[in-house]
């Protein structure tokens, strides 16, 4: 039997995740809540921009409109680094406790031992950090720069016109996809890149700009929002999903998917919506199971925990919940 726990915080909820194996909520007032037997409020930022959760489950990331990036657990919030003046709307965490993070046109990586700067021409938008090797894609404006963080060799360029909002990586390293302004998805085949042509991979047809992203645990599939639909493009064969049809799940005639989060063993996605709905589907035969009717507001944020017990989800008004999944 499904569970939710609810919580309604009045703010909307940038990151919802498990700390430590509790849930936490990092909101755009600044704050991260942490709603235990003895519920907690620590104070993170000036106004939150941005939010992301640490690999090891033991911390989250923010950064804010007063230029500060923390490192936020129960236990209180750490500066890692400050940049005054200036707005810190992308951050990402890496391997060993690396932070990555961006203003403008910068982007900074933070370890235990420095700070390294890279500059681009265009503003990023997006910083994914490789499963291995201390690498990082910048998504910018037509394309992606990659960098090597202890190296001082020039960057690999990806081009593709358009403006690119987001960039993740495949779970085995093989391909790099970003979501773009244009209301499409387009991916670089890796061991490719020399071929031009044969690297790319154009994924098109959404009515909406698809705005999260979500690999399957094995990396077989890669779900999508921006549709009536949770959007998976099928990426277990060597060209990736060329040629091949996505799966189209959770289809809702009067909602468009605002969230994806694949669960962490199973071939399973919990799709949220704009009226603020969670539904669970599996990938192979489309079976749904209702998790949350709809709400106020869309979904904002969802995370599963390790296990894939549990759900925690948020919502531009500020609604959120803890969802246990029941047998």
């Amino acid at each position: 039997m499904t569970t939710i726990a609810p919580y309604d915080f009045d703010e909307h909820v940038e990151l919802a995740t498990f700390i430590d194996d509790q849930p936490a909520f990092a909101l755009v007032d600044g704050t991260v809540r942490f709603p235990t037997s003895v519920p907690q409020v620590i104070e993170a930022n000036n106004g939150l921009l941005s939010a992301d959760v640490a690999l090891d489950s033991k911390s989250l990331v923010t950064g804010g409109e007063d230029g500060r990036v923390m490192r936020v657990s129960p236990a209180g919030a750490e500066e890692i680094a400050q940049q005054k003046r200036k707005w810190i709307d992308v951050v990402s965490c890496g391997p060993n406790n690396a932070v990555g993070f961006a203003a403008g046109r910068t982007v900074w990586i933070a370890t235990a031992d420095m700070i390294k700067q890279f500059d681009h021409d265009r503003a990023v938008e997006g910083i994914a950090f490789a499963p291995k090797g201390m690498r990082i894609a910048c998504a910018r404006y037509n394309g992606v720069s990659i960098h090597w963080v202890a190296s001082q060799a020039a960057p690999v360029e990806l081009h593709w016109d358009g403006a690119h909002t987001d960039v993740v990586y495949s779970p085995d390293g093989r391909y790099i996809v970003t979501s773009m302004a244009e209301n499409a998805l387009h991916g670089w085949r890796l061991d490719n890149v020399k071929s031009a042509e044969g690297a790319h991979m154009r994924m098109t047809g959404y009515p909406a700009k698809p705005k999260s992203l979500s690999w399957s645990a094995k990396g077989k599939w890669l779900a999508s929002s921006g549709a009536q639909a949770a959007i998976c493009w099928p990426f277990s064969g060597k060209q990736g999903p060329m040629g091949k049809a996505p799966e189209e799940l959770g289809t809702r005639g009067d909602a468009m998917v605002t969230q994806v989060a694949c669960h962490p063993i199973e071939d399973v996605v919990a799709v949220g919506y704009d009226d603020g709905m969670v539904m669970a589907v599996k990938i192979e035969d489309a079976a749904e199971a209702l998790l949350r009717r709809p709400g106020k507001s869309a979904i904002s944020t969802l995370s599963w925990d390790r296990r894939g017990d549990r759900l925690v989800f948020g919502s531009e008004a500020g609604e959120a919940g803890l969802i246990t999944v029941g047998e």
